[in-house]
């Protein structure tokens, strides 16, 4: 393990395009339904339905949010219906499996999805045994990430001590709250989010194009210590 690293006894994980590749796309499958929720909900036509999906994400933070505020809607049956998707487009991946499992210390997920959501991805990914919890958008009260209060009480449940976890996310403004309550931080730049001009911004440490190899660096580093 790099010195750099040594301190981290909780590495945290994402979920969507962090553990899985950007490029399974998996959140045009989740937009989709979300459109088709809300035409169901309203009685509308496609566009319309899709004009008030993005109208609450922008005035709520997100659509769920403005779902719930405005008309009451059950937060379960939002998400167990947008989730109903295929998972074909995601593989099993042993390297990454084996990659977590060698970190030492605690592994836990921390995602705006929802538990059954995550348990059917990580279940894809074959990743069912690495990780001790799945800390999810029920358990922030659905204050989503990048609100505060959802990191801050993402350490409580789980008596996670921010300045001795490493936090991997592939949304870089969510990487931001969790580096000022003290998480060291990587930035998983796959494309899904972009960061302006500023390569390297003040709440980024680390950065890398895919989680996978960069455990996987962290691992040959260790071998290398050891034959030196």
């Amino acid at each position: 393990m790099p010195p750099a690293l040594h301190h981290i006894d909780t590495w945290v994980f994402d979920l969507d395009n962090t553990l899985y590749p950007a490029s399974c796309d998996l959140f045009a499958l989740i937009d989709a339904r979300m459109t088709l929720y809300l035409q169901q909900l309203f009685d509308v036509e496609p566009i319309e339905a899709r004009r008030i999906q993005k109208l609450y994400f922008h005035e709520h933070g997100t659509t769920l949010s403005g779902l719930m505020e405005r008309h009451g809607t059950d937060p379960h049956h939002f998400l167990d219906f947008v989730h109903d998707i295929e998972l074909d487009r995601v593989s099993e991946n042993p390297t990454l499996r084996a990659a977590i499992q060698g970190l030492p210390g605690r592994k836990i997920v921390f995602t705006n999805g929802d538990v059954p959501y995550a348990e059917r991805v990580i279940a894809a990914l074959g990743l069912d045994t690495c990780f001790e919890a799945i800390h999810d958008i029920h358990a922030m009260d659905y204050q989503p990430k990048p609100h505060p209060s959802a990191y801050d009480g993402f350490c409580r449940a789980w008596g996670v001590q921010p300045t001795s976890a490493l936090f991997a996310e592939d949304m870089a403004r969510n990487l931001k709250p969790a580096k000022d309550i003290g998480m060291t931080t990587l930035w998983v730049n796959n494309g899904s989010e972009q960061v302006g001009p500023a390569a390297c911004p003040s709440y980024i440490d680390h950065e890398t194009h895919e989680i996978t190899a960069w455990l996987k660096g962290l691992h040959n580093e260790d071998k290398n210590d050891g034959r030196a």
